[in-house]
């Protein structure tokens, strides 16, 4: 239990660093938050993964500056890149699920990874839109597109491509170990 708990609150604070790596390319910044929590949901499985972004987007909305560009607040969950942030749940997920049904089998990863970032993409560029839209906007899918996912996907697959070699590597030096 207290193993768990450990485990948890550290991919927690793995995201949180890798939130804070971060190149602004545009209205929506490049970080590797969501590395973080492909690592961590591949690792921790689907239960203790989701568990730990939740942490992190607890931390982040009280106003603990975890968020990239070291921000926080329940305003940035509700700005324009707050979908995102509510997304990454559903890539731990994702990735976590498939994960533990297959124990972490590396096409598994892959696959979970590829759909948590379809599901993270989906919500946040909703969202975006829907906020871009609320002050008198005139934001369209297209536009939203270009702005919020067609810059990322090359980034995004090499951090895909990434994480899958991390928790490959990680999980089998723990097997001989211990289990996470």
């Amino acid at each position: 239990m207290l193993r768990n708990m450990i485990y948890t609150a550290m991919f927690a604070a793995l995201t949180a660093v890798c939130s804070q790596i971060q190149l602004p390319i545009g209205a929506v910044p490049f970080t590797l938050q969501t590395m973080g929590i492909f690592i961590a949901a591949g690792l921790l499985g689907a239960k203790k993964g989701t568990l730990s972004v939740g942490i992190y987007i607890l931390l982040g909305a009280v106003g603990i500056p975890v968020f990239a560009g070291f921000s926080g607040g329940l305003g940035i969950i509700a700005g324009p890149t707050g979908g995102y942030i509510i997304g990454f749940l559903f890539t731990a997920f994702a990735v976590g699920i498939l994960s533990d049904l297959t124990g972490g089998k590396i096409w598994a990863l892959a696959v979970g990874m590829i759909t948590g970032l379809f599901l993270c993409y989906l919500f946040g560029t909703a969202w975006f839109i829907l906020v871009s839209n609320a002050g008198g906007g005139n934001m369209d899918i297209p536009t939203a597109l270009e702005y919020c996912v067609i810059p990322f996907l090359i980034p995004d697959s090499v951090k895909i491509i990434i994480s899958v070699i991390i928790v490959s590597r990680v999980k089998k030096s723990l097997t001989k170990s211990s289990d996470i």
